[in-house]
């Protein structure tokens, strides 16, 4: 099964006719990393820098490294087809639990339906990453090959770090946007605050984001079917971590959309806990029509980097997620005895 875009492929495909800027100086080395996976744009400026947005300026990965371990609640970002965003994010499970931590390791490709399989493997099998995604059936799964996550799973198992299935089962989505909220248990629904009234700024700007990544061909009546599962996601993932808040806290591996500080599972961490210290880590691909860290809050549509830190990678080659829908659209139409159209 081919997953749909990310959020941010489907931005950046938009990115293309942005006027070029003058990069900004920089005033820290980029960070230490073995040779890139990803091939294209590897001599852009940005390249293995990492942005501290609040600080406004450039840090080595020592300072990233400081803010992860020191903080409850982590969230790392990821293109998911990305071998260069996973190793980064095992790097950084690493120097966690080397600098004496040892947080639950929980993951948006697992759904809560999972606990039980997850636990029995790491019974039977413990520390076998192999042995854990044949028993998830991860080849069916829909994600990426498991190979690409192989090193967050094995820097986790290696620690003894409990893994947590944090994602909302498909087939709760799924209900979710066929009946909406009402699909879900009550104590559930009340527990993730679906009830509670989305601000409008917030939910036109996920119905918008939702649009372009399906490159204006959703049914509009499903804009706002589709922005409550998604928030329902961030929600229920949230409330797994929140889930583990005795003891060591927990990493995130995740999309860069559901890393969101704006809306999407930190905002939720937040609502239900003010006191959380969370922290938000997006792994982005460079884009040639970009130079400058700021340049790329337009590219997530936000009027600033909706984040803590950015790390900057290569990018990797990607086919255009909208050229089938157009191809459907331009297929030859033949006349019927009617003088309607059909595809021929």
């Amino acid at each position: 099964m081919t997953r749909a875009p990310s959020i941010l492929a489907a931005l950046l495909m938009f990115a293309g006719c942005a006027s070029k800027q003058v990069p900004v100086k920089n005033d820290a080395p980029p960070a230490p990393s073995s040779t890139w996976t990803a091939t294209q744009h590897q001599d852009h400026p940005l390249v293995g820098r990492i942005w501290d947005v609040v600080g406004g300026r450039f840090v080595d990965e020592e300072a990233l490294r400081k803010a992860v371990f020191s903080t409850q609640y982590v969230l790392l970002g990821e293109r998911h087809d990305h071998p260069d965003h996973h190793r980064l994010q095992a790097e950084l499970v690493r120097a966690t639990v080397y600098a004496g931590r040892r947080p639950a390791l929980a993951f948006e490709m697992l759904d809560v339906s999972q606990w039980s399989t997850v636990a029995a493997s790491l019974k039977k099998n413990p520390g076998d990453a192999e042995a854990l995604a044949q028993a998830l059936d991860w080849a069916n799964s829909g994600w990426p090959a498991f190979s690409l996550y192989a090193p967050v799973f094995n820097a986790g198992l290696e620690a003894q770090l409990p893994i947590v299935a944090a994602n909302l089962p498909r087939a709760q989505v799924r209900e979710l946007v066929m009946k909406g909220p009402e699909a879900l248990p009550v104590e559930l629904r009340t527990r993730l605050q679906l009830d509670a009234p989305v601000p409008e700024a917030e939910a036109k700007a996920v119905r918008e984001e939702l649009d372009r990544s399906h490159c204006g061909h959703l049914p509009q009546e499903m804009l706002e079917p589709m922005a409550l599962a998604q928030r329902a996601r961030d929600a229920m993932m949230a409330d797994q971590m929140l889930g583990l808040s005795v003891g060591n806290g927990a990493l995130l591996i995740t999309g860069n959309g559901h890393v969101r500080k704006d809306r999407a599972v930190p905002a939720h961490l937040r609502r239900r806990d003010p006191d959380a210290k969370v922290l938000s880590v997006a792994l982005l691909e460079v884009s040639p029509e970009a130079l400058r860290p700021q340049d790329y809050a337009a590219l997530v549509d936000a009027a600033s980097l909706p984040y803590d830190y950015v790390w900057f990678t290569p990018a990797m080659p990607e086919d255009d997620p909208c050229k089938a829908l157009r191809e459907r659209k331009a297929v030859t139409v033949r006349p019927t005895t009617c003088g309607e159209g059909l595809p021929a």
